[in-house]
């Protein structure tokens, strides 16, 4: 069999122009157009990359937004007080701190330093404790951008027994969490491995749904799973390749060519997940200005 592909690049593009016309109606009721506060700190290369994808995605559809560009030097005492400013800045509905953050800061500090109201990551303990118990919250991105090719795909979760590769509190956790729940989108039985997990293969094998997060290039081989899983690649990593202009190509944490042979359902890498993330990152914005998730 050869696999059928995700397209998240047409996905990320029909939930933006879904997003624009719910912006549109807003600022037609009045009201003023979303803001998404973006906080840069030192000149990482793909943090700028990012941030770049980021804003110019929220112009596309209307979402205005400011860069704050702060010196890796900055004490966290320092962070925290621009955090808190703009915590009480009412024309401000989003916040985002660029991850990764120079190594003396924390980021469990920085994140939880951010009103959980403007916290559109989705990684605020107060919004992944509320992922936990299945109430209304800001939904980490990547996951939640997931579900969306899921459903776009008629792919189905529900007693599915899906294996998530990686922990991380960004992707794996809120994944496995949400993929879990008793509602109306999870309630498939789900396995967590991480870089402790002895036998990997014991438990890829048996996947119907595998979603791999581990930030390590060509992990998962045609070997390790069976015939007609679905397979959700997150995984965005940089190898040398001298034939391209840049002297690297971007490859998934899965063995994309050996897979597709065995998938029923494949995501590239790049045009698979990336763009539901920042598609989310808006839809996220926009539910912020309306405060939908957590009213006045």
């Amino acid at each position: 069999m050869s696999s059928q592909l995700i397209d998240g690049k047409k996905v990320a593009k029909l939930t933006r122009d879904q997003i624009r016309e719910d912006v549109d109606s807003w600022v037609a009721q009045g009201n003023r157009p979303p803001f998404l506060q973006v906080l840069q700190i030192g000149n990482d290369p793909a943090s700028s990359t990012y941030i770049r994808a980021k804003t110019r995605a929220c112009s596309d559809v209307g979402i205005e937004t400011g860069t704050m560009h702060l010196a890796d030097t900055i004490s966290a005492k320092e962070l925290k007080a621009e955090i808190n400013k703009i915590n009480d800045d009412d024309s401000v509905d989003g916040i985002l701190v660029q991850l990764p953050l120079p190594s003396h800061l924390s980021s469990h500090d920085v994140i939880e330093s951010i009103d959980f109201r403007k916290d559109v990551d989705g990684f605020h303990p107060m919004n992944v404790g509320r992922l936990a118990v299945d109430q209304p919250t800001f939904k980490s991105c990547t996951p939640a951008g997931i579900f969306e090719l899921f459903k776009h795909y008629s792919i189905q979760v529900k007693s599915k027994h899906a294996v998530v590769i990686g922990a991380s509190n960004i992707v794996g956790s809120p994944m496995a969490i949400m993929l879990s729940r008793e509602n109306s989108s999870g309630k498939a039985t789900t396995t967590i491995c991480h870089k402790y997990t002895k036998d990997i293969t014991r438990h890829t094998i048996d996947a119907d749904i595998l979603i791999a997060a581990a930030g390590q290039p060509g992990l998962i081989k045609a070997e390790m799973v069976k015939e007609g899983v679905v397979i959700i690649d997150v995984g965005i990593n940089r190898v040398a390749d001298e034939t391209t202009e840049k002297g690297y190509k971007l490859v998934g944490d899965c063995d994309f060519e050996g897979l597709r042979e065995k998938a029923s359902w494949i995501t590239p890498v790049p045009g698979g997940v990336g763009p539901m993330t920042v598609a989310m990152l808006m839809k996220n914005t926009l539910l912020a200005a309306k405060k939908s998730i957590y009213p006045d």
